[in-house]
């Protein structure tokens, strides 16, 4: 991968790096979309499960348009799905042209089954994705450290961060957005393209919402190595908050004032009892909801406010020009699985993550290292 500006958010464990080599491919990284519910069985469209290799989304739409005379624009699908590796996922088009379908064939995309729906999908209507990963050049003793990494995830979560796909091959994305923020123009000129301009823009909010939850993991780790009247003087936190912070035994610490959410799906609301809403984050009922930073984005208060201020204080002047949300700051993985196969040297691993999470974020937690470094 090559070199990038783009802000490298810090880890939440602390082990070395581990060694083991990724490529993200056909048979060694696998995706399969989760429905967020099942096909009605009758209705207007017709719901395709298709499997693709090696294909974008969008260029297996269109190999799906040319073959059967469906409009790109008529096909519903609840997520993008990388290029890189096997995926399936589910889309939806207009039941009429489901015999224009019936001799398709295609080298790198397969129907797998097809059934019939009452609405066209829309983006997010999906509960996640599963996926499978294969490590391979995988030392037994790299392998125990693979398996204590994912075990340490798996009970304490993991940063939520946007992954390195959304800040493009550069890693310039987000620098981009600002700069349309700002003056309406990229490298002087208006960009023709709307969709690459909300595209650019929205690189820039994920940084910032990287930076966020990298400061959130910095104060979760600083609070358990350092005092309470040290936390007073490197964040300037009243005695309440430090000593808020110094009592939480797990490892991401919640601050009072902050954004929580019902977990895996619900309403945000703010953190007034701290105590109440301990119990329920280390149920995995709530969890914390970092800034999408926009209009009528959920507004947090008090020391909360504060640090996302420090964050976000600059994009703060452009809130009209973007549309605000909140995302989940600290995940879970589900569904984990995971094999060492010496002979091989080969190191699988398997889970499920909540939908706009990257196992490439997992999985350089997990390594502790750039992914494609060789």
């Amino acid at each position: 991968m090559q070199d990038h500006t783009t802000f490298k958010p810090l880890y939440s464990l602390t082990h070395a790096p581990i060694n083991a080599h990724f490529s993200k491919n056909s048979d060694d990284f696998v995706v399969r979309e989760v429905p967020l519910y099942e096909s009605s069985g009758d209705g207007e469209h017709l719901m395709l499960h298709i499997q693709k290799k090696d294909l974008t989304t969008q260029e297996a739409l269109a190999i799906l348009s040319e073959f059967s005379g469906v409009k790109m624009r008529d096909f519903g699908y609840a997520g993008l799905k990388d290029k890189q590796g096997m995926t399936t996922q589910f889309l939806t088009m207009p039941r009429k042209f489901e015999t224009n379908l019936s001799n398709f064939s295609h080298e790198k995309l397969k129907i797998l089954d097809t059934s019939y729906h009452n609405n066209k999908l829309r983006i997010g209507h999906l509960k996640g994705n599963r996926f499978f990963i294969r490590l391979k050049k995988v030392m037994s003793s790299e392998a125990k450290k693979l398996e204590q990494a994912l075990l340490n995830i798996d009970k304490q979560g993991y940063p939520n961060y946007f992954g390195y796909q959304r800040f493009g091959k550069y890693g310039d994305n987000a620098t981009s957005g600002l700069e349309i923020l700002k003056h309406g123009t990229l490298n002087g000129k208006r960009l023709k393209n709307p969709k690459l301009s909300d595209f650019l823009i929205s690189a820039y909010q994920s940084e910032l919402f990287n930076q966020y939850v990298s400061k959130r993991v910095e104060i979760s780790r600083f609070s358990d190595d350092f005092s309470q009247k040290e936390l007073c003087e490197i964040y300037k936190f009243d005695t309440q908050t430090a000593k808020n912070l110094k009592s939480q035994k797990q490892f991401f610490k919640l601050i009072q004032g902050e954004v929580l959410g019902h977990y895996p799906f619900g309403k945000c609301f703010l953190c007034e009892n701290l105590d109440v809403e301990l119990e329920r984050f280390l149920r995995r009922d709530i969890t914390s909801y970092g800034l999408i930073v926009g209009d009528r984005a959920y507004t947090s208060s008090g020391v909360a406010y504060e640090l996302e201020r420090e964050i976000y204080a600059q994009a703060f002047e452009f809130s009209k020009k973007m549309v605000g949300s909140r995302r989940f700051a600290w995940s879970y993985l589900a569904e984990l699985d995971f094999k060492y196969n010496e002979e091989n040297a080969h190191f699988t691993m398997s889970f499920m993550l909540q939908k706009g999470s990257y196992a490439t974020v997992v999985l350089e937690e997990i390594l502790h290292r750039d992914i494609f470094d060789s």
